[in-house]
């Protein structure tokens, strides 16, 4: 019998009792993108989203979610976090900050629950999926589950 599959992720939507389901799909090193997981799973790119992790000039972090196609408008999100500026984190010091590696990276259940910002947009979609803390596996979840326990502020912070 295979082990049932948990990340910390999982546990922590359970002991909120916030419903989902987990998609798994293919990867490998060169194909961790957006592109590539919306591709593997079966939901419109709208309804994915990637996690980024950012800090600003006083080097405090925040989170950001966007639909895995887009951009992030940096300065968007600055003026909707209230920073003089932010900047994406370097990948070498993603693991050490949230406890999660590059394609695996979740807005839930990161070492320290920073202040979270998701485009707009999630406000159009009813599920939503985010990765579930390991690379090759997506959560679906509520959107509006999602917003409320992550006490997540929503705003135009995508590029056009």
């Amino acid at each position: 019998m295979a082990k049932k599959f948990k990340t910390n992720v999982l546990r922590m939507l359970d002991k909120a009792k916030i419903a989902y389901s987990i998609k798994e799909y293919e990867y490998d090193e060169d194909h961790l993108d957006g592109r590539h997981v919306a591709s593997q799973v079966d939901m419109v790119p709208e309804a994915i989203f990637k996690t980024l992790v950012l800090h600003d000039n006083h080097n405090e972090y925040l989170v950001c979610c966007v639909p895995v196609l887009e951009e992030i408008d940096l300065k968007k999100l600055a003026k909707l976090a209230g920073r003089k500026n932010v900047e994406m984190i370097h990948q070498k010091d993603l693991l050490p900050v949230t406890g999660y590696m590059r394609g695996g990276c979740s807005p839930v259940g990161m070492k320290k629950q920073f202040p979270t910002y998701m485009d707009e947009s999630i406000l159009k979609v009813d599920e939503v999926a985010f990765s579930a803390g390991k690379r090759g596996f997506q959560m679906i979840v509520k959107a509006q589950d999602i917003l409320t326990y992550l006490n997540v502020e929503t705003g135009d912070i995508i590029r056009k």
